[in-house]
């Protein structure tokens, strides 16, 4: 078995993996890392519980985020529950504004839950995100 620290900062980068997908609309990447039956409270679902990944799919259908992009996880806190992982951050978005052409920073507050499937694979089952400020 994994110690702590390995298993800390694969869940981290498994997360990093979801930010990544989500900014490049890897659709096929976003659904390998989820659970079917995912849950999340987001800006976009307007204070409601959204099940499953279908919510999702249309976002990335729209294709990948305006570039250049960067995407940061800071301040992170993981959690290890047996096969449960709470992760916890604040992302921050970097990109250029298209009506300014200056560079603009967007923070959010997230948490990602994790379970691990019967083949040892880590799979997001739940996340909120929030906007900083």
């Amino acid at each position: 078995m994994k110690d702590l620290e390995s298993t800390k900062r694969e869940l981290l980068d498994l997360s990093q993996r979801i930010l990544d997908a989500v900014s490049e609309a890897d659709w096929e990447t976003y659904q390998r890392l989820c659970d079917p039956t995912l849950t999340c409270f987001e800006p976009e679902s307007n204070g409601h519980l959204v099940e499953g990944l279908d919510f999702h799919g249309f976002y990335f259908d729209l294709g990948p985020a305006e570039k250049p992009r960067n995407t940061t996880i800071c301040s992170p806190h993981v959690r290890i529950l047996g096969d449960t992982a709470v992760v916890c951050y604040v992302r921050l978005n970097q990109q250029m504004d298209p009506s300014t052409g200056k560079p603009v920073t967007r923070a959010f507050s997230e948490t990602r839950i994790w379970h691990r499937d019967e083949e040892g694979n880590w799979r997001q089952v739940h996340f909120h995100r929030s906007p900083c400020g």
